[in-house]
């Protein structure tokens, strides 16, 4: 390796706060090495991102990231703080390129549709098809409760590329940051980064009536709906991520 590439290395790691060598490991998440595809070019995206916190006022790198995303509006979007007492600050709402199924949680394999729920971030893969693509714990406990149980489906990945099915895709420059933000948090410690994907934006008339139309005769799942609602109101209220918990039945249960 020559002088200057290992000291570019050098910069890379310098700027993420990362060890030359990270092993990320956890003990109760199976969480990938953290690395990067195209070291170069997400060097300069970390500048940018650095750059955009500071005009925000807020501290780079994020020690704690929180990622909500919204089926029927496409968007998702990212928190930050820097201490876990803090409240989370939104840095940036992103658009989601499209949305494959209809409202409702997923519950079998080949349904197409996005899971609705309480995730967290189980793989960074740098060498994703769809570009660079962050990987979700579908399916959760709950979801081994209430989805098919021998074929309830897998492989769910926020990635760039903007195609999907069941997936949560964006553009190749949105998942740039997303996959920035999400590295450096784990590597500063988060081995638990939430993932929180609701079927609307409950606070935006036009889809709170989407919301109340689509659910009129289906009363599970406007039930269901309605108790991912109370974690987005607790989050609204306190901005800091509620304890979800997950009773025998497979219901969620809002501490």
């Amino acid at each position: 390796m020559s002088r200057s590439i290992f000291q570019f290395f050098i910069l890379i790691a310098f700027l993420f706060n990362l060890p030359l060598i990270s092993t990320a490991q956890d003990s109760y998440l199976s969480v990938k090495k953290v690395s990067f595809k195209m070291p170069g070019e997400l060097g300069i995206r970390a500048d940018s991102l650095q750059s955009e916190f500071k005009a925000k006022g807020l501290t780079w790198p994020a020690r704690y990231m929180f990622i909500r995303s919204f089926k029927y509006d496409g968007q998702l979007e990212v928190w930050v703080k820097n201490d876990a007492k803090e409240k989370y600050k939104l840095f940036k709402t992103y658009k989601v390129c499209l949305q494959s199924g209809a409202m409702g949680p997923k519950r079998m394999q080949g349904d197409f549709q996005v899971p609705e729920g309480f995730y967290y971030i189980t793989e960074f893969n740098p060498n994703s098809a769809y570009h660079l693509a962050l990987g979700l714990n579908y399916p959760n406990a709950s979801d081994k409760i209430l989805s098919d149980p021998v074929r309830p489906g897998n492989g769910i990945y926020i990635h760039g590329s903007c195609v999907s099915i069941g997936c949560i895709p964006v553009s190749d420059q949105d998942i740039e940051e997303i996959y920035i933000i999400a590295s450096v948090a784990k590597a500063n410690g988060q081995d638990f980064i939430p993932v929180h994907i609701f079927p609307v934006r409950y606070n935006k008339k036009s889809s709170w009536e989407y919301f109340e139309n689509y659910t009129i005769n289906n009363l599970s799942l406007k039930d269901f709906d309605l108790r991912l609602k109370e974690a987005y109101d607790k989050f609204e209220a306190t901005r800091q991520v509620p304890i979800i918990l997950i009773d025998p039945k497979g219901e969620y249960v809002i501490d």
